[in-house]
């Protein structure tokens, strides 16, 4: 008889551990690098191209793969090149509680005729990072909804100066403050240039502060020193966000260079060989950490 009651408890007691719900998939930076890999190999993406035609679709597939309903919000840009289309593409996991979390990045490349410009880090990156995330974050609870937000023409058409950057930033802002969504948005989180193979992330000094606490105390948590505590200023996608009232922060590495040391930014080196899958996994793994934290925090 105890034979028998001691095989029940055995038989009941893996019953319960089958049952217990399983853990939630961890950001994997080898499925966020063949992304990478595949955005590069459409070649030169800057906006209006058909390679950024190709880009969005691709960002589709792997959406709709996942199971997520995307949305392409398209609108003619005014550049100082003349009128360009341009689209940026979200999808949304939805989550409880109030408002939304956005965690952006864009997926344009900078136009260059000198050069073919694959930007596997810059635009390439961020991508793949948003991508990933979006199989990370699927499943996950406790957390509010989040929208992954992949935005078109933040390079400029010539020189980074006016207005002739961040397209796709500001057209969003603005759509959100005439449909009366802007205030939803409990914090933007950007991703930019994320993916050098000696990665170092400073704070970004105009950032706001609660939310890179966030982020930098969960680098802590998860041992990655590349989070560093030197700080500077950089204008990005994210400064559109802050200048409409929205905690945002900018997530970049933008001393980017070769492994000889040659400068990779903007130039012909910023191909594969020059990122690596451990770096966006560090990324990746670091945002999925601060979430609940960022969530828990009541800014309005």
């Amino acid at each position: 008889m105890r034979l028998k009651v001691a095989a029940l408890l055995v038989v009941v007691g893996a019953a319960c551990v089958s049952a217990s719900p399983a853990a939630p998939p961890a950001f994997d930076g080898a499925r966020a690098y063949e992304h990478l890999r595949q955005l590069v190999a459409l070649g030169p993406r800057p906006a209006g191209s058909p390679a950024a035609a190709s880009t969005r679709a691709y960002i589709k597939a792997e959406l709709t793969r996942l199971g997520l309903e995307s949305r392409e919000q398209a609108f003619v840009a005014a550049t100082p090149i003349g009128p360009i289309a341009m689209a940026n593409v979200s999808a949304r996991i939805p989550g409880t509680g109030r408002g939304r979390l956005v965690i952006g990045g864009h997926y344009d490349t900078k136009l260059f005729r000198e050069f073919p410009f694959v930007g596997a880090n810059d635009g390439g990156s961020s991508t793949a990072v948003l991508i990933e995330l979006a199989r990370a974050l699927k499943g996950r609870t406790g957390l509010p909804t989040i929208e992954l937000l992949f935005l078109d023409g933040e390079e400029s058409t010539g020189e980074w100066q006016g207005t002739d950057h961040t397209y796709g930033s500001r057209h969003y802002v603005e759509a959100a403050r005439k449909d009366g969504s802007l205030h939803d948005i409990r914090a933007f989180i950007l991703v930019d240039m994320v993916g050098d193979r000696d990665l170092v992330i400073k704070r970004e000094s105009r950032s706001t502060p609660w939310l890179t606490d966030a982020i930098w105390k969960a680098a802590q948590r998860l041992h990655h020193p590349e989070f560093s505590d030197e700080s500077t200023p950089i204008e990005d996608d994210h400064l559109n966000f802050l200048d409409a009232g929205v905690p945002a922060v900018d997530l970049i590495d933008l001393e980017y260079y070769t492994r000889t040391g040659a400068l990779a930014w903007h130039t012909r080196a910023d191909t594969l060989d020059n990122v690596s899958a451990r770096s966006l996994e560090i990324v990746g793994a670091v945002i999925l950490e601060a979430l609940p934290d960022i969530a828990a925090h009541d800014s309005h």
